[in-house]
């Protein structure tokens, strides 16, 4: 008996800590006693007489799930010498471009590493680089690019528009001053020819009187000489005898 209760605690005693949960304050079962004509002092008993309620419980073990790794992000920055070889090579398809002036974005496509860049350029040179191994992270990199773009070209917009603007005013002012000249032209000429023809409306009218007392003059002498003419005549005429007809 005591050779088996030896052995137990062998056997607990070498099992690891966290297979055996021990309950505290719990009876220890013994064997009832055997009878005298067997040797006790045998180490090979039957298995039925060890006891029931000396089995250990044995806790099962647990998979412990190893921490998540985190993983690289799906955008990350390229080097822009990368891209420009890329380029170079003309291994990259384009998928996305948009160019507004000097600011343009593109979303490329490496077929060999399964690859998307989305580039922002300024004067065709190469500004900034984000890449992604997916479609769904490059898209909005491009998109954020394109706006980009279009931010950074607001005021190229705003002063082409001026400018046209400016031009415009220009040659509306350019017309209006031609015909304010054209206009001050002809009244200038105008005034000239007003009072050119108000001095020779004035010689006219000065001749004019002129060549009416000439008239006057004319016609009184005339009538004059008309009135010598016929008083010579009644003269010349009283001096014709007065002579019978022949009949």
């Amino acid at each position: 008996m005591k050779s088996l209760l030896s052995r137990r605690g062998t056997l607990l005693e070498s099992t690891p800590s966290f297979l055996v949960r021990q309950k505290t304050n719990a009876p220890v079962g013994f064997a009832a006693p055997l009878r005298s004509d067997v040797d006790t002092s045998s180490d090979d008993l039957p298995a039925k007489a060890l006891p029931a309620a000396a089995t250990p419980r044995v806790t099962p073990l647990r998979a412990v799930g190893a921490m998540a790794q985190p993983g690289p992000p799906a955008l990350q920055a390229a080097q822009i010498a990368e891209v420009e070889w890329l380029v170079q090579q003309g291994v990259l398809a384009t998928f996305r471009t948009f160019q507004s002036f000097a600011y343009s974005a593109s979303l490329f496509f490496h077929p060999r590493d399964l690859t998307y860049y989305a580039v922002l350029h300024h004067e065709d040179a190469v500004w900034r680089v984000l890449k992604a191994g997916d479609i769904s992270a490059a898209e909005p990199a491009f998109r954020h690019f394109a706006e980009q773009a279009m931010r950074l070209a607001d005021a190229d917009m705003r002063r082409i528009h001026l400018q046209a603007q400016n031009d415009q005013f220009a040659r509306l002012i350019a017309d209006s001053e031609a015909q304010v000249e054209r206009v001050r032209v002809d009244l200038q000429r105008g005034s000239t020819q007003d009072q050119e023809v108000a001095l020779r409306q004035q010689e006219t009218r000065k001749e004019l009187a002129q060549l009416e007392a000439r008239r006057v003059a004319a016609q009184a002498q005339l009538n004059k000489l008309q009135r010598q003419m016929h008083q010579l005549t009644a003269t010349s005429n009283e001096n014709v005898p007065f002579l019978p007809s022949g009949r």
